[in-house]
């Protein structure tokens, strides 16, 4: 009898399993990271249009309601 099949099948199976570990792996470290940043970040005000201003060198786009006070 001829048993070379048996092990290259568990060996895939084995090389299949690992990469889907190291995958999710990843992919709960990335997470991990992406909640880390927001949760320690804290941006600064960015320059915007306040509502009610008209201005052509900017975007036309404000924010809803801006945090910043007024420069």
């Amino acid at each position: 009898m001829n048993d070379t099949g048996a092990g290259t099948t568990s060996k895939r199976k084995a090389a299949i399993w690992l990469a889907v570990g190291l995958g999710l792996l990843l992919l709960f470290a990335a997470n991990g990271h992406l909640v880390y940043v927001a949760m320690t970040s804290q941006p600064d005000c960015v320059d915007h249009i306040r509502q009610g201003e008209a201005n052509a060198a900017h975007s036309r786009f404000s924010a809803a309601r801006s945090s910043c006070s007024p420069g």
